[in-house]
């Protein structure tokens, strides 16, 4: 029974690999979310990276300007929450896709940012969504276009 069991989850997850090539799935990754207690569309943010398989750590706080300072979020860039993950800040409604094209590409950028609440962006479903940039930006507050939705 042990022996099947564990061919049965070799081929499993060998199915998975393969059905996945070529897709930009990254492995999962550990995030730290700041956001505000009573902020429901963050919520929805961090449920669609659990849903993408991260691991979210999430910090309910008062103000969070000093936390976007500390981070190095120009102030044309922000949005209502900001989280932390692996050595960069991911600002705002950010896909999950984009997330793992950044872990997966490794540029030299501070974070990736979607200024605002875009409808349609993840966590702002609901209504006609609207056209929205992700944007690679650096510590010093320079951005461009890292994905057009």
């Amino acid at each position: 029974m042990k022996r099947h069991l564990q061919t049965f989850f070799s081929a499993a997850l060998l199915a998975f690999l393969l059905s996945t090539a070529g897709t930009g799935l990254a492995l999962a990754a550990e995030m730290t979310v700041y956001k505000s207690a009573s902020c429901g569309c963050c919520g929805n943010w961090v449920k669609h990276m659990r849903m993408h398989g991260h691991t979210v750590e999430v910090r309910n706080m008062d103000d969070l300007d000093q936390v976007k300072k500390m981070a190095g979020v120009p102030e044309g860039l922000q949005s209502c929450h900001t989280a932390v993950v692996e050595g960069y800040v991911v600002e705002g409604h950010v896909p999950a896709a984009e997330v793992a094209k950044l872990l997966r590409s490794r540029p030299k950028v501070r974070g990736l940012s979607v200024p605002g609440m875009p409808t349609g962006s993840p966590g702002m479903e609901g209504g006609a969504p609207e056209r929205y940039d992700v944007l690679a930006f650096q510590p010093d507050g320079t951005a461009s276009v890292f994905a057009r939705y």
